[in-house]
């Protein structure tokens, strides 16, 4: 893809057959602060351009029949979901429905040179499978701070090696397209925001527990990003006074209390202490364990299990609490890999925010997991691009 929308009314239109599919002449322009004159003139240039297409006449509303246009059904994205311990690759269309997704395994402390490797290999298998001949642009997410506008991290805790690596700049290069790069949090929130539960909220956080902890800001139905991009890493914001010490260096941090690694860890520390028998068993049986495990354990009545995810929710529930008290958000999503925890987890967290907020805060304040999944981060990688080549160049 070569064309940009000429201007923000362009712009407009664009994003709206992308996030409402498509759409008459005459419904977009209820939706639009243009002239009939003026909105057909903007719709013939899109059409010139080719990043729109007709679609077959529109259903009657009296008199004459408008006309349908739709997004190039050509146009192809890919969203690339890198996680600490999986990647996630995905082809979207115009509209950012997935056409193919695949996941594999990928630790990634590896390197960028081995991520990106792994992450060529799997969108080549997309291709092959002729879902895409090629790509018109490309979303990334990365388990840690990113500078928004080089698409660089920036010092990620989880990520060794990865510091100032120029991810836009190398992935651009290979795939031949715009690519865009953002936090995957970030990415989660705007796929929560296009396609989950967040899609009628404007102000909204999504706190993802995965190996790590972070949170999405949506403040006026746009990602908050801060100064230099490392709003919301709530993962390292202090919980336990003196508490355990974090990869970032600091001690009592969040994260290095309540993560899918600290978790793993409570877990082994339990089960080799003899205080679980389930633990025990599943320690003894796997060679180690994982959310997952203690998810099961607790599933199969544990109370050792139980007391850890209850433990990790009012720790990571006061710290939602004060982000509540501050932001006053219209909804709380809670996703990543812990969520495998459920509503066990969810009750925690949900008692601790409603219990320390204020009323004028929480009363009307749902507190959800997100509908999503894993699927979550690619479609929020697809929109991160679509977003940037649907506004002007």
């Amino acid at each position: 893809m070569t064309a940009r929308p000429a201007n923000a009314h362009q712009a407009r239109l664009l994003q709206l057959l992308r996030d409402g599919g498509p759409n008459s002449r005459a419904q977009l322009g209820d939706q639009v602060d243009l002239s009939r004159s003026k909105l057909a003139v903007e719709v013939d240039r899109l059409l010139e351009t080719g990043l729109v297409v007709a679609d077959g006449l529109a259903a009657s509303r009296g008199g004459r029949r408008s006309h349908n246009i739709r997004l190039n059904p050509g146009l192809r994205f890919l969203g690339v979901d890198i996680g600490a311990t999986s990647i996630d690759v995905a082809v979207t269309n115009a509209e950012l429905e997935i056409l193919g997704h695949i996941n594999q395994p990928m630790d990634v402390r590896e390197g960028p040179v081995a991520v990106f490797e792994q992450v060529l290999s799997m969108a080549a298998k997309l291709r092959a499978s002729g879902l895409a001949e090629g790509f018109d642009g490309a979303g990334i997410g990365v388990p840690g701070p990113v500078r928004f506008p080089e698409g660089v991290p920036v010092a990620p805790p989880i990520m060794p090696g990865w510091d100032g690596f120029p991810v836009r700049e190398a992935l651009s290069q290979e795939l031949g397209c715009p690519v865009m790069v953002d936090n995957d949090v970030n990415l989660m929130a705007l796929g929560e925001q296009h396609a989950g539960v967040a899609r009628t909220v404007h102000d909204f956080l999504v706190v993802k527990i995965g190996t790590g902890i972070g949170c999405g800001i949506v403040v006026g139905g746009d990602v908050y990003r801060g100064t230099t991009g490392s709003a919301g890493d709530i993962g390292h914001i202090q919980a336990v006074p003196d508490g355990r010490p974090c990869a970032c260096g600091n001690r009592g941090c969040l994260e290095a209390h309540f993560s899918g690694a600290a978790l793993a860890r409570d877990a082994t520390e339990a089960a080799q202490q003899g205080r679980s028998a389930e633990l025990a068993g599943r320690l003894e049986a796997n060679g180690g364990l994982s959310a997952a495990d203690v998810a099961a354990a607790a599933a199969a009545g544990d109370a050792t299990a139980l007391e850890l995810i209850r433990e990790g929710g009012r720790s990571t529930g006061q710290v939602i609490a004060g982000l509540v008290s501050f932001f006053n958000p219209g909804l709380v999503v809670i996703g990543g890999g812990v969520t495998g925890l459920g509503h066990n987890l969810l009750a925690a967290i949900r008692t601790q925010v409603y219990r320390q907020s204020l009323p004028l805060a929480t009363g009307n304040l749902p507190i959800v997991l997100g509908e999503l999944g894993p699927t979550a981060g690619v479609i929020g990688a697809a929109r991160l691009i679509s977003d940037h080549l649907f506004s002007p160049a």
